[in-house]
């Protein structure tokens, strides 16, 4: 075998053997630190693009630790979908991780050992085509995160990131009675096995094996945050340091993309008498969150909480498009999930920046003075703004529009056009406000010495934004890409026979 035969457990093992290798350079130099960790994290962009590579004419790479035979042994499988959400992870890590070196990631122990097992685990949940692993990665990036959230300290870090770690042992809890559950009934936990034998469950297991889904996706919903199960979200992220909620802006993501992956094995169009079973109120649920979170914009007394519930926001549009279901409206979701990705992110960072500049007055959304370089900082807010708010001409705007499109053909329609547009300028509202409080409604004050952003701090926001336009350049392949897996997931059973073979 050689290099490219191991390529799926790549991106799973490169950061945890760095983070492991970090651990025994706990006393060295930071450079060296921070060299390993930089190296690592980059490395994983052309592990990624790899993939993207390797799978794009519809492949699945099906990697079988210990060569046993699936549903067996444990698989890792590595599609179209799970290559995208990859390099999204891979380019949204290496620019946070450049912007922590600014000193965030000095204010507390094992920063990057944290970073790395954060990868680890989100890259881990990505692959795994094992429902129980998919439990254990999930585990893996909780114990990554409550670390990396509460990394610096402070009362208001502790207070939210208690209340995240309860919300999240209760999570992996359900998730565990779920699992048991459906492992009871059908004695298997492969996702591609589960979705054979789930289309085949007897009348009598029928109830069982519905309550087990159900409670499952009340699990991904809590890591999606979706309503009711965001209420973690909006301190967790405002409170804790820039780079890691940056970071963060992938980890709910996580929960849109296990809902996609598992219910498009097992409650398929051919899934038998799971088929549908989330198609009555997945998009009322998201439709909800999207309107509760862009509130939550409107009433936000600081920039980074704004931040943390557009992330909210955002996460409804996303699952909208998933709840949807149709393959333009997945496309569109698909298209729309690195933008939005990429954009709050910048906006974490940017706001970072902003308190800074302003010395005591920091992101509160309060008239205090003009701050340095602020002409280049307003212009930089001005356009991550726009990226933020989905208006023309970046990906945002073309991922509303497709998804627009998308609903015409939907009994919801009339419901997702509402809260899309009013949702998007209240969007435009929060944000335009927000923006004339900051740099606008300014006053002078005497004998007060702000420190303007350095540009080392201000680049990886350009750059995540350089992102958010090359999605737009690249429009039509992305968009094509996106269409792509948005067919595969349409047609499970390609990913069963990959994974089953002759097992199946």
């Amino acid at each position: 075998m050689n290099l490219a035969d191991h390529l799926p457990i790549l991106p799973v093992v490169l950061p945890l053997l760095v983070g492991v290798l970090l651990i025994t350079l706990r006393n060295a130099p930071p450079a060296l630190q921070r060299g390993a960790s930089v190296t690592a994290t980059l490395a994983l962009l052309p592990l990624a693009l790899a993939l993207v590579q390797a799978t794009g004419d519809g492949t699945h790479l099906v990697y079988k630790l210990g060569n046993w035979e699936a549903p067996y042994g444990i698989v890792l499988v590595a599609d179209r979908l799970a290559a995208w959400m990859l390099v999204t992870t891979a380019l949204l890590a290496l620019f946070a991780l450049l912007y922590a070196l600014n000193g965030a990631d000095t204010r507390g122990r094992h920063f990057h050992v944290l970073f790395q097992l954060q990868l680890f685990g989100l890259n881990g949940a990505f692959l795994t085509g094992d429902l129980f692993n998919l439990f254990v990665f999930f585990e893996i990036l909780l114990l990554a995160s409550y670390g990396l959230l509460l990394h610096g300290g402070g009362r208001q870090r502790v207070k939210a990131g208690l209340h995240y770690v309860v919300i999240n042992l209760v999570g992996s809890t359900l998730f565990l009675f779920a699992v048991g559950t459906l492992y009871g009934v059908t004695g298997t936990l492969n996702m591609a096995d589960l979705g054979v034998k789930l289309a085949a469950t007897p009348p009598e297991n029928l109830a069982l094996v519905q309550s087990a889904a159900l409670l499952l996706f009340g699990v991904f919903a809590l890591k999606a945050a979706l309503l009711p199960l965001h209420l973690w979200l909006p301190a967790a992220y405002a409170h804790t340091s820039a780079p890691v909620a940056a970071l963060f802006a992938i980890m709910t993501k996580v929960g849109a993309y296990s809902i996609l992956r598992v219910y498009s094995l097992i409650a398929g169009e051919a899934a038998g008498p799971l088929a549908g079973l989330l198609d009555a109120w997945l998009v009322p649920v998201a439709l909800a969150t999207l309107a509760l979170g862009m509130a939550g914009a409107l009433a936000s007394t600081s920039l980074r909480q704004q931040a943390a519930y557009l992330m909210v926001a955002s996460i409804g549009t996303l699952m909208v498009a998933f709840g949807l279901g149709s393959t333009e409206a997945l496309a569109a979701g698909l298209y729309y999930l690195p933008h939005t990705t990429f954009a709050i992110a910048a906006l974490f960072l940017l706001a970072d920046s902003i308190a800074h500049g302003r010395g005591e007055w920091a992101d509160r959304f309060e008239s205090g003075p003009a701050m340095p370089r602020t002409h280049l900082v307003g212009g930089l807010f001005f356009a991550v703004a726009i990226a933020v708010a989905g208006m023309p001409p970046l990906a945002g705007f073309l991922g509303k529009v497709m998804l627009l499109q998308a609903a015409i053909a939907s009994p919801w329609m009339l419901w997702v056009w509402a809260t899309v547009l009013a949702t998007g300028l209240a969007g435009v509202i929060a944000l335009a406000r927000s923006g004339s409080l900051l740099f606008y409604r300014t006053h002078g004050a005497h004998g007060v010495i702000l420190t303007p952003p350095s540009n080392a701090a201000l680049a990886p926001t350009l750059a995540l934004l350089a992102l958010v336009v090359g999605l737009v350049v690249a429009a039509g392949p992305l968009s094509g890409h996106a269409a792509a897996i948005a067919a595969q997931l349409k047609a499970p059973q390609h990913y069963m026979d990959a994974v089953l073979g002759g097992t199946r």
